[in-house]
């Protein structure tokens, strides 16, 4: 099996990181830090504590992981001439363990849980398998679940679903779901403010911007007092980029215009979006064909046939094709957007 999005690696030292997209260097897992052993840490499993190393998933945290590791780690950090950036990532020899997030879902449906988020994740596997008929199989969990330093106090639940066909199933069940009265909710007023805020701050967009994102967020709720989010995964036959295919190259940072030409790549991580009649500010002679966003937040959210503006930082492609994209959320960008044009 390929090593996919949100799988999980722990490290000889300890060291938890969460796999990043599909393009791996060779004995390598691109991937970033998220736990670190820690005697005082909120998580734990059995007699281990650990800590979070990021208050939240956006480019800039992660790039602060990069500092730790450069001072104590440095084995971690790796200069991709692929991409053209210093990434982490975990070297294949210093793998101690590698969490599958399919396999560790079965050993919970299998038993039914072990403590109550676990028997409730049970309960909500099957509770989306009624409402889509997307079998059990092709669910898997992430998250401080998957490696099991999870507190049934405040832990959520992170789960994957596998393969295109099974995503939209889901999330057309999930779109029906929310109009009825269930055990699986929208976020209350409340919470969504606090979500739209926060991330309005993180990201540089208006909130009224946030908001028209979070009304269109599928994959985000509350099953039985818990929140939840879920995320598309794709199969191995759905990973279609090589390693060293296509050469990246930042040629900065950039704002433009478009029109989403296709979005059935959006709802993966990245999510791509196709682009027509883009304009940048670096003039005409270029034009960007594709967006992609490293940021969830844009995944699965902007519809073909929509204006949008976006800023990111603007990339040379070359190799078997030939192309300018934008990167949402990627190395480098502080403040990158992807916002809708009325």
């Amino acid at each position: 099996m390929k090593p996919k999005d949100r799988d999980f690696i722990e490290t000889f030292e300890g060291l938890m990181f969460c796999v990043v997209g599909y393009l791996h260097p060779p004995n390598r897992y691109t991937s970033y830090l998220k736990y670190i052993p820690d005697p005082t840490g909120r998580w734990s499993r059995g007699s281990e504590r650990f800590s979070r190393v990021i208050d939240y998933y956006h480019v800039t945290q992660v790039e602060k992981t990069y500092e730790f590791l450069r001072r104590y780690y440095p084995m971690y950090l790796f200069n991709c001439p692929v991409r053209n950036i210093t990434i982490s990532t975990v070297p294949h020899s210093r793998v101690k363990r590698y969490y599958d997030p399919r396999t560790r879902l079965k050993s919970i449906l299998d038993v039914g849980g072990q403590d109550p988020l676990e028997r409730k994740l049970a309960d909500f596997v099957e509770f989306l398998h009624s409402i889509s008929g997307v079998d059990a199989s092709l669910f898997g969990i992430t998250g401080s679940i998957l490696i099991g330093n999870h507190n049934p106090k405040f832990s959520d639940i992170d789960l994957n679903v596998y393969g295109r066909e099974a995503s939209l199933r889901l999330k057309e069940s999930l779109i029906e779901q929310a109009r009825t009265e269930s055990k699986m909710k929208r976020l209350s007023e409340e919470k969504k403010k606090d979500w739209i805020a926060k991330r309005s701050k993180w990201l540089g967009i208006t909130m009224e911007d946030m908001s028209m994102i979070a009304e269109r967020r599928w994959n985000q709720g509350i099953f039985d007092e818990t929140y939840f989010s879920i995320h598309p995964i794709r199969t191995d036959d759905e990973i279609r980029e090589n390693y060293s295919e296509l050469i990246y190259h930042q040629l900065g940072e950039v704002t433009g215009k478009a029109i989403i030409k296709d979005a059935r790549e959006a709802m993966f991580l990245p999510s791509t979006y196709k682009l027509s009649n883009s304009e940048v500010n670096r003039g005409k002679n270029i034009k960007v064909n594709e967006l992609s966003s490293y940021e969830g937040v844009f995944s699965d959210v902007f519809l073909e046939g929509e204006q949008i503006e976006f800023k990111g930082i603007l990339e040379e492609v070359s190799g078997k094709q030939n192309f300018y994209r934008v990167v949402v959320g990627g190395a480098g960008s502080k403040n990158s957007y992807i916002r809708l044009l009325k």
